[in-house]
C-alpha cells in the first residue's frame, strides 16, 4: 500500500514536534555483557541459569536486567532453538458462541495465573473447524509458535490427539480422559454431576424430565446424555427426553418451544449452560408458566448469571479457574520433562437456588 506524500509529511512533522515520540532502542544481549564486564556468552549462562559462571557474576547480570527492564528477543531465541515460553489454545466453535460463555473466561484467567507467574503467556484462538484447528497446531509447530497446546471439546473420535502426537507438541486435554489415552488429561466427571442432578430432582418428586443438551459430538456432552438416560431408567421416571442444541439462545428458545407443546410437558429442564437456561426460562414465562412451580430448571454451568437472574438458577459449580489453573500446572510440567498422568478434579456440586 503507498503512503500519500502528504501523511508521509503529516507523521514526520509530528514525530519532529515530540507528539510522536521515536521508538526507544531496546537493550540487547551484547550491552548487558558489557555492562557487567563480561562476554556475551557469560551473560547468557548466567540468564539462563547454566553453570559455568560464579554466583556473583550471576546476581550482576540479573542486576543489570532488572535495571534497563531488559526481556529476550522472541525471534532470536525460536532462531536458537529456545523455548517460545507460550502455551496455545484453539476453540473450534462459533465465535459469538465462545464469546457468550464465561466458562472460557474463566478458563483461561485460572490458565494465566500459572503461566504469567512462570513468565509464559497464553496464545488463544478461535476457529471454525477441528479441521482448521488441525492446520493451526501444523503451522504453530512449524513456526515453534508455542512450546506446547490445551485441547478443550474433545469429540468422539478426535483426531487432535494423535496428530499434536505425531507433531511432538505437548499436550494435555482439559476435560476428559482422552479414550485414547494419547494425551494426558484433567479430567471432570461430568457422568457422576448429571446423576447428582438427576437425583436431586427425583427426591423433589420429579417424573417428567428433559435435558436441553449441546452437540453430542462434544465427548464430555456425551457423557452427560448417557448418564441421564440411564438415570432416568435407574429411577424409573416417566420421561427423560432429550433436545439437541447448538450451545446458541435461539436453539434453546425453539427446544423449550418443543418441550411445552408436548402433552407430557416436563415438570424439571436440565440445561447444558447458563446461556441456555436463561433463554428457556424467557420461554417458560412467555408461555405463562411459573419457575418453580410448574416447570423447574437446572443449569449445569454456574456463573454469576445464574445467581442475578430471577428466580435464581439451581446450577451445577465447578471451580473453573481453579480448573484452568490446574490444567496449566500439568502441561507446564510436562514441558520440564516430567511425566505427567493428568489428574480428576473434583466432581461440580449442585448449588440449590430459587429455580428448583
Amino acid at each position: 500500500m503507498l503512503v500519500p506524500a502528504t501523511m508521509l509529511s503529516t507523521l514526520t512533522d509530528r514525530r519532529v514536534r515530540g507528539s510522536m515520540p521515536a521508538p526507544r532502542n531496546r537493550p540487547t544481549l551484547r550491552d548487558i555483557a558489557a555492562r557487567a564486564g563480561v562476554s556475551e556468552t557469560a551473560a547468557s549462562f548466567a540468564l539462563n541459569g547454566k553453570p559455568g559462571v560464579s554466583e556473583k557474576t550471576r546476581r550482576r547480570v540479573l542486576d543489570i536486567v532488572e535495571e534497563l527492564h531488559w526481556t529476550p528477543n522472541h525471534a532470536a531465541q525460536v532462531l536458537s532453538g529456545a523455548r517460545s515460553m507460550t502455551i496455545g489454545l484453539a476453540v473450534a466453535r462459533n465465535a459469538q458462541e465462545v464469546g457468550s460463555e464465561l466458562f472460557f473466561l474463566r478458563l483461561m484467567t485460572g490458565m494465566h495465573t500459572v503461566l504469567s507467574r512462570n513468565r509464559y503467556g497464553l496464545l488463544f484462538q478461535v476457529v471454525d473447524s477441528v479441521g482448521d484447528e488441525l492446520d493451526l497446531y501444523r503451522r504453530w509447530s512449524d513456526e515453534r509458535r508455542v512450546d506446547g497446546v490445551v485441547l478443550v471439546d474433545l469429540r468422539t473420535d478426535d483426531p487432535r490427539p494423535r496428530v499434536v502426537n505425531e507433531l511432538g507438541l505437548p499436550a494435555i486435554l482439559a476435560g476428559g480422559p482422552d479414550p485414547s489415552g494419547t494425551v494426558p488429561a484433567v479430567s471432570i466427571d461430568d457422568a457422576a454431576a448429571m446423576r447428582s442432578v438427576m437425583e436431586y430432582l427425583r427426591d423433589r418428586g420429579h417424573t417428567r424430565v428433559a435435558y436441553v443438551s449441546g452437540s453430542p459430538t462434544l465427548l464430555h456432552v456425551h457423557r452427560r446424555v448417557e448418564a441421564f438416560l440411564r438415570s432416568g431408567r435407574d429411577y424409573r421416571l416417566e420421561a427423560a427426553d432429550v433436545l439437541q442444541t447448538d450451545f446458541s439462545a435461539p436453539s434453546a428458545v425453539r427446544a423449550t418451544q418443543r418441550l411445552l407443546a408436548t402433552d407430557s410437558r416436563p415438570s424439571a429442564v436440565i440445561y447444558d449452560n447458563e446461556v441456555l437456561a436463561v433463554a428457556g426460562m424467557g420461554v417458560i414465562h412467555a408461555a405463562g408458566l411459573r419457575v418453580p412451580a410448574d416447570v423447574a430448571i437446572v443449569a449445569c454451568e454456574d456463573t454469576p448469571i445464574c445467581a442475578a437472574v430471577q428466580p435464581a438458577l439451581t446450577a451445577l459449580h465447578r471451580d473453573t479457574s481453579g480448573f484452568g489453573a490446574d490444567v496449566a500446572g500439568h502441561l507446564l510440567n510436562l514441558l520440564d520433562g516430567n511425566e505427567d498422568h493428568g489428574g480428576q478434579e473434583k466432581t461440580p456440586e449442585l448449588v440449590v437456588r430459587a429455580s428448583t
